[in-house]
């Protein structure tokens, strides 16, 4: 997860990637193009929480909504199936069912625990 672009007060700007990470370490880029922009207070970034950014990530990284006509299962099910073929085309054979059930990390950028206040340890800081 990184900022997308300059750092503004009054808004937060991510960009969000998807990756798999194979048994022997291999990191698979499963969605490049996702992210989102939230505008408030001034210093909106002192309201913002770790927590509240990895969930906003797990979120905007799918699965999708629904298109017309479609149910939420039919929605999900298209959407691990299509991840899991970008998995198989590394070689790595998987059941979308199996891939939705695999742990969901979120790794934040440096930058961005810098504008939640935290070292790179995670460390609490004063406020930005």
């Amino acid at each position: 997860m990184e900022l997308d672009g300059p750092t503004d007060r009054d808004r937060v700007s991510c960009s969000a990637h998807l990756r798999a990470e194979t048994s022997d370490g291999q990191a698979i880029l499963l969605l490049d193009d996702r992210g989102w922009s939230s505008s408030g207070p001034t210093n909106i970034w002192a309201y913002q929480t770790v927590e509240d950014i990895e969930s906003t990530a797990r979120t905007v990284v799918g699965p999708d909504e629904p298109r017309s006509g479609q149910t939420y299962d039919e929605a999900d099910a298209e959407y691990w199936d299509a991840l899991a073929d970008t998995v198989r085309r590394y070689g790595v054979e998987i059941d979308p069912t199996e891939l939705a059930t695999l742990p969901h990390d979120v790794e934040l950028s440096r930058s961005v625990l810098a504008q939640l206040g935290r070292g790179e340890a995670g460390e609490e800081h004063p406020s930005i």
